[in-house]
Order: C-alpha cells, then sequence, then structure tokens
C-alpha cells in the first residue's frame, strides 16, 4: 500500500507539472497568474469532481485522486500583458491556448488562436461593455475594467469576459482556464535543467542580449538597442530565460504571430517530454523540485479539483500531446486592417473537434500537425 500512495503521488505530481507545462507557456508577455474553474452552471462535457466533505468522505479504502475525472475536457491558457510598471494598465490577452483532451483522457489536442482574431465579444454588464465586434486579445481588456475603479482592472474579470468570448467563436465549454505569468515558466524550465528544442526558422531576439540581459530601450522610445540574442535553426537546448525570450518573438519572422503561435506549442511538447521523460519519473525529489519551482508563481482556485486533473493528466503521454497550427489572414481593405480570421481549413478544424472528429480530420490535413 505505502508503495502504491508513493506511486499515486508521484503521478499527480508529474500530472501537475504537465498541467503547469500547458498554463506555463501560454505566458508569453504576462505579469499575473490565476487558475480558475469555471462555476457556471452549464458545464463542458468533462467533469472535474470537488473534494467531498467531511461528512461526505468516503469509507476506506479511498479512491485514488483523479478517479472522478471523466473527459472530454476543455482548458483555456491566457498570457496576459498587464504591464505592471504602468499604473492601471488594462491587461491584454496577449497568447490564447486551448487544450482539448479526449474522452479516454489518452489524447490532447493543443491550439493557439490569434490574439489579433477579428470575433465578436459578448456584452459584459459587469464591466459595463455593450458588446462589438474586434480583436480578441481586447477581450480581456474590457473584460478588466471595474466600474468606479479606474486604476484597479482584475485580470481575473476580464478572463471571464475573453472566456465567453472564445467559447462563442470555438462552441467549446471550458472545464477550467488560467491566466498566466511567464516568471514560473522560467523557472520550471531551469528546474527540469532546461529544454531541446528544434528552432524552425533562424530567430533574433528583439527584448534580450546573448548573456540574457535585456536590451535598453531606444532614446523617444522607439524599441530597443544594443546586441541581440540570435537562436539559430536546429536543434537548440534552451535554459529557463532562453525559452522565455524564444516564445515572445515574433517580429522578422516568417509567419508573424502565427511563427509565434507554434513556437510556444513547441515548447510545450518540449517540457512535457521533459518532465515525462524516463529519468524525471523515477526520481521523486527531481519531481518536488520541479513542481516547487513554481512556488507562488502558480495559484490556483478551485482546490483539490486541480490535484484530481493533475492526477488525470498525469497518464497523458508526450507522445498523445497534437500540436496543431491553424492557419489564418489579414482582413480589412487596403491599408486599413481590422485583424486575422482563420481559414476555411482551420475553422472547419474547431467543429470537427468538438464533434469528436479531430483525428479523423488531422489525418486528412496532415498540414496543420505541427510535427517538430
Amino acid at each position: 500500500m505505502a508503495g502504491q500512495a508513493g506511486t499515486g503521488r508521484r503521478r499527480w505530481r508529474l500530472g501537475l507539472a504537465v498541467l503547469a507545462a500547458l498554463v506555463l507557456v501560454a505566458g508569453g508577455a504576462t505579469a499575473a497568474v490565476r487558475l480558475a474553474a469555471d462555476r457556471q452552471p452549464e458545464r463542458g462535457a468533462g467533469r472535474i469532481a470537488a473534494a467531498p466533505t467531511p461528512s461526505e468522505a468516503t469509507p476506506s479504502p479511498t479512491p485514488p485522486p483523479g478517479a472522478d475525472v471523466t473527459g472530454p475536457l476543455n482548458l483555456l491558457m491566457v498570457g496576459v500583458d498587464t504591464r505592471v510598471s504602468v499604473p492601471g494598465w488594462e491587461p491584454h490577452g496577449d497568447a490564447v491556448l486551448v487544450a482539448h483532451v479526449t474522452k479516454e483522457l489518452d489524447r490532447a489536442y493543443v491550439f493557439s488562436l490569434p490574439r489579433d482574431l477579428l470575433v465578436d465579444i459578448p456584452a459584459f454588464p459587469k464591466a459595463g461593455y455593450s458588446g462589438g465586434k474586434t480583436k480578441l486579445t481586447h477581450a480581456m481588456s474590457y473584460g478588466s475594467r471595474v466600474p468606479g475603479k479606474p486604476k484597479e482592472p482584475s485580470a481575473t474579470q476580464g478572463y471571464e469576459l475573453l472566456r465567453s468570448t472564445v467559447s462563442g467563436y470555438t462552441g467549446l465549454r471550458f472545464d477550467a482556464g488560467a491566466v498566466v505569468t511567464f516568471q514560473g515558466f522560467e523557472k520550471l524550465v531551469n528546474a527540469v535543467g532546461g529544454i531541446d528544442v528544434y528552432v524552425d526558422q533562424r530567430t533574433v531576439s528583439l527584448h534580450r542580449q546573448p548573456n540574457g540581459k535585456h536590451r535598453d530601450p531606444a532614446p523617444g522610445g522607439g524599441g530597443y538597442v544594443g546586441p541581440q540574442m540570435v537562436y539559430e535553426k536546429g536543434e537548440q537546448h534552451l535554459n529557463g530565460w532562453q525559452a522565455l525570450d524564444y516564445a515572445r518573438q515574433r517580429y522578422g519572422l516568417d509567419g508573424g504571430d502565427y511563427a509565434r503561435q507554434r513556437h510556444q506549442q513547441q515548447l510545450i511538447r518540449a517540457l512535457v517530454r521533459k518532465i515525462q521523460g524516463e529519468d524525471l519519473a523515477r526520481q521523486p525529489d527531481r519531481v518536488e523540485q520541479v513542481v516547487g519551482a513554481l512556488g507562488d508563481t502558480l495559484i490556483y482556485a478551485g482546490g483539490p479539483r486541480i490535484v484530481d486533473l493533475a492526477y488525470a493528466l498525469g497518464g497523458l503521454p508526450a507522445d498523445r500531446l497534437v500540436l496543431v497550427s491553424l492557419p489564418g489572414e489579414g482582413v480589412g481593405k487596403g491599408s486599413a486592417y481590422r485583424g486575422e480570421q482563420l481559414k476555411p481549413v482551420g475553422r472547419k478544424f474547431l467543429t470537427e473537434l468538438k464533434a469528436g472528429r479531430a483525428e479523423q480530420y488531422l489525418a486528412a490535413h496532415p498540414e496543420l500537425i505541427v510535427k517538430k
């Protein structure tokens, strides 16, 4: 029994680390963390059971954590730009990632939505917002406005509106979600000893020098000056700050923000592979170190539910984490750029995913799968 209990603890801690990898990579330019399980009357198809109260406690032997978690599950991860150095700055949804875990909890599809995706944002009386059609990134900022407190925006409240917006666009209902920080991601990468990533195109950093120091702002506020870190094409081993910096770059890339989305997804897979690697899984002390490295950078709401969810995801092998790239294009006439839209092949994927036919659709459209 003691051995089984130890295995169970290691499993859910591995699952927690995998969940953290999914969550933290989304924070390409963030400064606040919140994980909030949805408390809406209508939930997604998946169900994350709350821990029993003392009066409802199940007689021994109790079922293992995650025994009541059923799929499919939909998770929404949002990286926000809060500009904490600017008083009253409203958070913007800088990175939006969705993870869909299948009914059997044995496969997950991860895809990103463009920050500039043109969407219908519903009315949100809590923030005094009347609704409109605009870029997805603004849903977080519009929803964060607290009437009577113009200098105290709420990222948690902003997440509510962004979640409703993404749900309306994709047709998915979310079982759990997060607003995340890149500080935790950097710590996590360092805790596992760095990660191995295939850099698919030469990437020049806008933000960092080769020694890791931040580049100096240019006079007059027009960008940055000084030497730049360069990530050359090919297999690369990245430490925490390098992985974080690589995840943030979009300017000068072939594909722009779509390339950045792909890089963030590749980092997720690299982290999951490292966390689930045979050596790490056999060293409980290392697992404790990985989870402990997150510290206060990862704050959960929903309590034991996250333990259950983490345990359920602990059995998800890295080769069943399918990264999906949804191609898009600009919307507007001439030079009047309005935003982005997904191409029909990407919109159709969302329809097939909701219907439980993602595997068949990707078999017919293998170009959507991120290979490395």
